[in-house]
């Protein structure tokens, strides 16, 4: 899957700066160029999900509100929580392996079922009709083994967060940057 001349990125379909990074690369016509890798930054997270309020809500609320400034124009709402995305990236891992523009295609549908209409991605229905019929086997060894081994590249990189990306000279290129940032860097 991996070629000598892809970037790396990186991502989480529940991080809000992971969803603006990716809609960022499509809009600056790089994302050909990218190999999609769904990391869980926060595994804890609960199936199905459930509601955040308190200071979990004021937290989400608050990273919604930063994505805003720095991605003006960028289609999101808030959404009632956070699921666990383990499901939806080894779904992911499956339709990519199959057909990679397929698996792009879930990919960012994906991330705007969540950001902008606020489906539980930890819901087999959900992703169900976001693969378009594409069986959704949960605990298919291939897929998790391949999901666990982009965590654990995703780890070797020392870095904590998402998104991130990782050039074929293995430059690195952290959070959710300016369009301008994303130019230079796949120059």
């Amino acid at each position: 899957m991996t070629s000598s001349d892809s970037f790396l990125l990186y991502s989480d379909f529940n991080c809000p700066f992971c969803y603006a990074l990716h809609e960022r690369l499509h809009d600056v016509h790089v994302i050909d160029r990218c190999e999609w890798r769904g990391v869980q930054h926060a595994p804890h997270l609960p199936r199905p999900m459930k509601p955040w309020d308190g200071s979990l809500g004021a937290e989400l609320r608050h990273e919604v509100a930063v994505v805003q400034r720095l991605a003006p124009g960028l289609p999101i709402a808030l959404p009632p929580g956070k699921p666990n995305t383990r499901p939806a990236i080894e779904l992911a891992v499956g339709l990519l392996r199959a057909d990679r523009d397929r698996g792009m295609g879930f990919v960012q549908a994906t991330y705007r079922a969540f950001w902008c209409e606020g489906k539980d991605i930890s819901d087999p229905s959900v992703l169900s009709q976001l693969s378009e019929g594409f069986p959704v086997h949960e605990g298919d060894s291939d897929n998790q083994r391949i999901a666990q081994a982009w965590e654990s590249a995703w780890h070797e990189t020392g870095r904590g967060g998402v998104p991130l990306i990782v050039s074929p000279g293995g430059y690195l290129l952290v959070g959710c940057v300016p369009e301008e940032s994303v130019r230079q860097f796949f120059a």
